[in-house]
């Protein structure tokens, strides 16, 4: 790889950002020293991470990364390398592709839910929410299709579990963006899901007033929570009665509404904006006030990383943290410290090495025919919420990655699992996001981190080019894209990739020991 040059900053990218981000602190409180606060802020408005967390120290049985971290090198997709995977301290126990997993699946006991994804999922047998048995967790088993209206219209980010309840609840997603339809099940009996709500959100009939693009529990489950992409629409529905779902609030909180995170009390959301997130108290919501308000009390914003997906609350020594990803531009994972919420302060970042801008070129060139997505992070969960002590991720074509986290400061990798891939299978792949929407062959999602490589003068477009560079369309699957949150269970953990289906992988190597109070953490 040829040396980068580092160039200084242009004037007028500054003061646009000072404009922008001084704009963002006006309805903040006062400050004693604005200026200084304002040069603060866009010193972490403008700020990129630029070291990668240390690699894992891969032990017996493992199939490394032949390149850098992350990374699924052009030669080894186009010599069919990457149809093997790559493991480090990790293998697959039991594995159900069916017709691949949608975008997000989850899981609860014994029990997992893959994803449907609209309009594939339609085409072939499995239609809906397939459920799987894993009493055996060699040996996945389906045992009934979910096939209510919001189960069939594609769950896309929406599918979520309350453990506290029992419950499992979807809303229907048919492109991006959803309306009306939400489904509510009894799982107590994880196997065999029992529907709740055979009228609103379920009768095609009587949709709910809401708009959904993501979804995700207040911790004691009596309100799911229903976030539309766009125009930053968010719903309050009240489940304490699951047969009867009803709006209790809903509102316009901005531009754009992702995913989000919610506190152990219930009473804040970390609600994911385009790059960063906003604070809202959302505390007369769960306290069931007769006419609740929902306010904005702080927030954060920043260019390292965009199309935020969702945060995971933690604590270290009490302290109140979350772990935020990045869906887009190689952001990678954020430690932020929310002690004062209306003033979140990015503490560290985690990134592999195929999202530092000095390798966003070599990122292209690898992963261009692989469709919207490369290496970017997605879904992440801790495996406890009080001093957690693992944080394991989807990362998109890197596959799964597991992350030691006892100590804030000083996080490094311990494991990878990248399935294989399934090149050539898209036809048989109904239900796979990643095969429907490789119809595109250009990583568009990496496109702003690479203008940032280049405006820095990081990025060789020698180093950009490979053997794939004309895959502008038809996507080969030469990677899987791994979006689910890993959800844990002792050394192991349950997941679905969009290609390979649900998987159980184990944790090996002594890299992991599961505290005595492990409890998975998603935030919402």
């Amino acid at each position: 790889m040829h040396p980068k040059l580092t160039l200084r900053r242009t004037r007028p990218l500054a003061l646009f950002a000072t404009a922008v981000v001084a704009a963002m602190m006006l309805p903040s409180s006062a400050s004693a020293d604005l200026q200084s606060d304002i040069a603060t802020a866009v010193q972490e408005f403008l700020d990129i991470g630029r070291t990668s967390v240390p690699r894992a120290d891969c032990g017996p049985g493992s199939m490394p990364e032949t390149g850098l971290q992350g990374d699924v090198p052009a030669a080894d997709r186009d010599s069919r390398r990457s149809t093997q995977g790559y493991t480090c301290n990790m293998s697959m126990v039991g594995n159900y592709a069916g017709r691949g997993a949608g975008i997000t699946s989850t899981s609860f006991d014994h029990c997992a839910y893959m994803g449907s994804f609209f309009p594939g999922d339609l085409i072939s047998e499995g239609r809906g929410v397939q459920v799987l048995d894993v009493s055996d967790p060699a040996n996945p088993r389906p045992t009934v299709t979910l096939t209510e209206p919001a189960m069939l219209a594609g769950t896309w980010e929406s599918l979520k579990v309350n453990t506290e309840r029992k419950l499992l609840v979807g809303t229907g997603v048919p492109i991006a963006e959803g309306a009306g339809y939400l489904s509510v099940y009894d799982i107590s009996d994880c196997a065999y899901p029992k529907l709740l709500n055979p009228g609103p959100g379920s009768n095609l009939l009587m949709p709910l007033p809401i708009t959904t693009h993501e979804g995700g529990w207040s911790p004691d489950g009596r309100t799911y929570w229903a976030s539309g992409l766009a125009p930053g629409f968010v719903s309050a529905v009240d489940l304490t009665d699951p047969a009867n779902p009803h709006v209790i609030w809903q509102g316009l909180t901005g531009i754009e509404a992702h995913g989000f995170g919610i506190s152990p009390d219930g009473n804040r959301m970390y609600l994911s904006v385009v790059g960063g997130f906003t604070v809202l108290d959302i505390s007369s919501v769960q306290r069931r006030d007769p006419n609740p308000q929902v306010t904005h009390i702080g927030r954060i914003f920043w260019t390292d990383g965009w199309a935020t997906q969702h945060s995971v609350p933690v604590t270290y020594d009490g302290k109140p943290y979350l772990y935020t990803i990045d869906e887009g531009g190689s952001g990678g994972v954020k430690l932020i410290d929310i002690s004062n919420d209306t003033a979140p302060k990015v503490a560290e970042k985690v990134k592999l090495e195929i999202n530092l801008l000095d390798h966003i070129d070599s990122n292209i060139a690898s992963s261009m025919g692989g469709s919207a997505f490369a290496y970017e992070s997605h879904y992440c969960a801790a495996d406890r919420p009080d001093d957690p002590t693992a944080l394991a991720c989807g990362w998109i074509s890197s596959g799964i990655r597991v992350f030691d986290i006892r100590d804030p400061h000083s996080i490094h990798e311990i494991a990878y699992f990248n399935p294989p891939a399934r090149t050539g299978q898209n036809l048989s792949l109904w239900n796979s996001s990643h095969a429907l929407v490789s119809i595109i062959g250009v990583p568009f999602m990496s496109a702003p981190s690479a203008a940032r490589a280049a405006l820095e003068g990081r990025f060789d477009p020698s180093d950009a080019l490979s053997p794939r560079t004309g895959n502008l369309a038809f996507g080969d699957l030469s990677t899987d894209w791994c979006l689910s949150p890993p959800e844990w269970r002792g050394n192991q953990l349950y997941v679905a990739c969009s290609d390979n289906g649900f998987m159980v992988l184990q944790l090996e190597n002594d890299v992991y020991t599961a505290p005595a109070d492990q409890r998975s953490t998603v935030g919402s």
